[in-house]
């Protein structure tokens, strides 16, 4: 027989095999395998749904429009991936950690590299407004042992839960963001003001497809932030408000029980200044993942 009447026939019941059949083997390592994996669930959703040549178009449809909705300033792409959960799980797969070791979450869109450092006890508000918030750190290792000289990169929303970077011409540059660095005990003290939890961004094609689905767009209220020190794994994640009424549906997967903190009144009344501290514990890294 000539190869043309051995190979497969595409068919419903063989479309996914003649497709991988004819990945070259020995050659591209994994990439082969893992666009074998994508049409073999592609094809099974397909099988599954069965849409119609209209619905297969609108799919395509969708996904040209999220290509247009991104740019330099805004990756719709990667909403959908943190959307979705594949962001988070991402992460969760490759930042195992043994138990007491602080977790990692997603960094989210609203990160900036080029931080200022700041001096251990300033405020990072730095147009004051919204209710005092003091925040208390410290860094430890599994032993419980303090780390100096430790990098703590912070940054959230504003009281009306919007980012800096979100509104260049209402808040000053660099507004609620820092960067400072452990004293000798391991601690770093700063003040700003109370975050407020928001809606992710809905006015593009991943947030319009999500809301129509009834999917919940919400994150609660969180400080995020990125620990770093030399020879050990760097922490990327967030401190979340136990009060947020949706603690339960952060849209993008970040919350864990070890990340929830009670932000409270410092005092009788409930309008002063509130307090949140928290405990850094990081992990020595390995060779491979040392960063």
């Amino acid at each position: 027989m000539s190869p043309a009447t051995d190979a497969l026939v595409f068919s419903e019941a063989t479309s996914s095999k003649v497709f991988a059949e004819r990945m070259p083997s020995g050659k591209g390592g994994q990439l082969p395998l893992l666009m074998a994996a994508v049409a073999r669930h592609t094809h099974e959703l397909i099988k599954e749904f069965r849409p119609t040549q209209d619905d297969w178009r609108k799919v395509i449809a969708f996904l040209t429009e999220v290509g247009h909705a991104s740019d330099e300033r805004r990756q719709e792409w990667v909403l959908l991936s943190d959307l979705i959960g594949a962001s988070a799980l991402v992460e969760e797969i490759n930042s195992r950690r043994p138990k007491g070791a602080t977790p990692n979450t997603i960094r989210g869109p609203f990160f900036r590299s080029d931080v200022p450092e700041r001096s251990r006890g300033s405020s990072i508000s730095l147009d004051g407004i919204g209710e005092p918030l003091c925040v208390a750190v410290r860094v430890i290792d599994l032993d419980g042992q303090p780390i100096p000289s430790a990098e703590l990169i912070t940054w959230q929303a504003n009281a009306q839960g919007l980012y800096e970077n979100q509104q260049p011409d209402l808040q000053p540059e660099h507004n609620l963001r820092g960067l400072f660095h452990t004293d000798a005990d391991g601690r770093v003290n700063y003040r700003t003001v109370m975050p407020k939890g928001y809606s992710v961004p809905d006015d593009g094609p991943v947030g319009h497809l999500l809301a129509a689905a009834g999917y919940p767009l919400h994150r609660p209220a969180h400080l995020h932030f990125v620990v770093r020190a030399a020879g050990f794994e760097t922490i990327t994640t967030h401190v979340y408000d136990r009060n947020d009424s949706h603690l339960h549906e952060d849209a993008l997967f970040g919350v864990k029980p070890e990340l929830v903190r009670d932000f409270r009144a410092t005092g009788a009344d409930a309008s002063q200044t509130k307090q949140v501290d928290f405990t850094f514990v990081m992990v020595r890294a390995r060779p491979e993942r040392a960063k």
